[in-house]
C-alpha cells in the first residue's frame, strides 16, 4: 500500500480526507484513519483517537491490506509519536502542515512539541517529506531533515505552489504547478486560505502516489474536505452559518478571517475552551474571538473543570462587547437570534463532535444539529 502520514497542529483531518477523496474519485481502493472516523473505501468505522493505539493500528492496516487497498492516508498526532503508537509503521510520504500553540499541557513547551513532530521525518519511518514552508516551523523542518523534502507554498515559489488564485466568493479558481511541471487547474469549493494550503498538500501527495494530474483537475470541484471543518448549515436562511473544529488560537483567527471575507453584515462567533487541557491558550483563544463583531463566550467540553472558571480565564483582561453564556445550546440559540440578513455565524471548537463532556458525563451534543434546530426555530 502507498501509505501517507500527515502531522501538524491544524489541517491533518482535511488533508487526509482530501487525499482519500482524490483516490476514491480516481477509482482507487483506499483507506483513511483519523479524528472524525476511519474508512475502508466507503465503510465507516468509529475513531477513538486521532491516531489509534499501536496494536489496533496494525490490525487496521492489516485489514486494509487484506482488502487490497491501494493507498492509505492517516493522521499522525504528536501524542501518537511520543507514545509510540506508530512505532513499526512505515510511510512512503510524511506531510507537515503547520505548528501553532496546542497540547502544551502534554508537551510542556513549543520546542518539545516541535521535536515530537520531527520524529516522523526520519529514515526508517518515512521515505519522503512534503512540507508547508509558509509555516516557520515547516521551513525549519525542511532545512534540517535527512529524508528528501518536497516544499509546498501558497505564498511563494516552491516545489509545489499556486501559479494563480482567483477568488469568486463561493468558489476559487486555482492553477497548481508541480515540481516536474505538472499543472492542476480548475475550481474548488473549499473556503479559506488555510484550506488552499490543505488542498495543495493533498494534490501534491496524490500526484506522488500515482494519480494523474488530469484526473485531479477534472474532479477538483467535487472535493469537499472534512466534516465539521467550515461546514455550512443551510436551511434557506438569509444569513450564513458555519460549524468549524477550530480549537487553537491560530485556527480561530484563520476561520474568523475567512468568515469575515464572506460577510456582508456582522460576524457572530461562538467559542469555548476545553477543560483539563492546555490552560495557557485560553486567554489567547479569547483574544482571537473578540475580532468578531459579536463574540459569544461559552462552554466547550469542560470535563472535570468548572465551566465558569474556564470562561473567566478566557475573558480575563479582555475588553469586548460580546456575551458570556455558559450553556452552549443557549449560546448558539442567542447567535441565531441576533443574526440578520447578510450576517455570518461561526460556531467554533467542536466541529464534527457529537458529544459534550461535563463533569465526567458525555451528553449528546452536535453543533451542526443544534445550530440547524435553532435556525429552523427562528424561521
Amino acid at each position: 500500500m502507498f501509505t501517507v502520514g500527515i502531522t501538524g497542529t491544524n489541517g491533518k483531518t482535511t488533508v487526509t480526507t482530501l487525499l482519500h477523496q482524490i483516490w476514491q474519485f480516481a477509482g482507487w481502493d483506499s483507506g483513511l484513519i483519523g479524528t472524525v472516523h476511519t474508512q475502508i473505501n466507503n465503510e465507516i468505522l468509529p475513531s477513538i483517537h486521532t491516531t489509534p493505539e499501536a496494536a489496533p493500528l496494525q490490525a487496521l492496516l492489516a485489514t486494509m491490506k487484506e482488502r487490497h487497498m491501494r493507498a492509505v492516508a492517516m493522521e499522525v498526532s504528536s501524542h501518537a509519536l511520543e507514545l509510540d503508537r506508530v512505532k513499526g509503521s512505515h510511510f512512503n510520504v510524511a506531510g507537515f502542515t503547520n505548528l501553532t500553540q496546542d497540547h502544551l499541557d502534554f508537551h510542556g513547551d513549543m520546542e518539545s512539541y516541535f521535536k515530537a513532530k520531527t520524529r516522523l521525518f526520519k529514515y526508517g519511518f518515512s521515505e519522503e517529506a512534503f512540507i508547508n514552508i509558509d509555516d516557520s516551523y515547516g521551513l525549519r523542518l525542511a532545512d534540517s531533515i535527512e529524508i528528501p523534502a518536497i516544499k509546498i507554498s501558497r505564498k511563494g515559489r516552491a516545489d509545489w505552489y499556486f501559479e494563480e488564485i482567483i477568488n469568486f466568493g463561493a468558489a476559487t479558481e486555482v492553477k497548481i504547478r508541480g515540481n516536474q511541471g505538472q499543472l492542476i487547474e480548475g475550481k474548488t469549493n473549499l473556503i479559506g486560505d488555510y484550506n488552499l494550503d490543505n488542498l495543495l498538500m493533498a494534490v501534491a501527495i496524490a500526484v506522488r502516489s500515482g494519480v494523474d494530474p488530469i484526473e485531479i483537475s477534472a474532479n477538483l470541484h467535487l472535493y469537499t474536505g472534512a466534516p465539521g471543518r467550515l461546514e455550512r448549515i443551510d436551511l434557506g436562511q438569509k444569513f450564513s452559518a458555519f460549524v468549524d473544529y477550530a480549537h487553537t488560537p491560530d485556527a480561530v483567527k484563520n476561520v474568523l478571517n475567512t468568515s469575515r471575507s464572506l460577510c456582508k453584515g456582522k460576524l457572530i462567533a461562538v467559542l469555548g475552551c476545553g477543560g483539563d487541557r492546555d490552560r495557557s491558550k485560553r486567554p489567547l483563544m479569547g483574544q482571537a474571538l473578540v475580532s468578531a463583531d459579536l463574540p459569544i463566550f461559552t462552554s466547550d467540553n469542560p470535563r472535570s473543570e468548572d465551566p465558569k472558571a474556564i470562561l473567566d480565564e478566557m475573558t480575563k483582561g479582555i475588553s469586548h462587547n460580546g456575551k458570556v453564556i455558559v450553556d452552549r445550546r443557549e449560546a448558539i440559540a442567542y447567535a441565531v437570534k441576533m443574526a440578520e440578513p447578510g450576517d455570518v455565524i461561526a460556531i467554533l471548537g467542536k466541529g464534527h463532535e457529537t458529544g459534550q463532556e461535563i463533569a465526567g458525563v458525555k451528553h449528546p451534543f452536535d453543533d451542526r444539529k443544534v445550530l440547524a434546530e435553532s435556525i429552523a426555530g427562528k424561521k
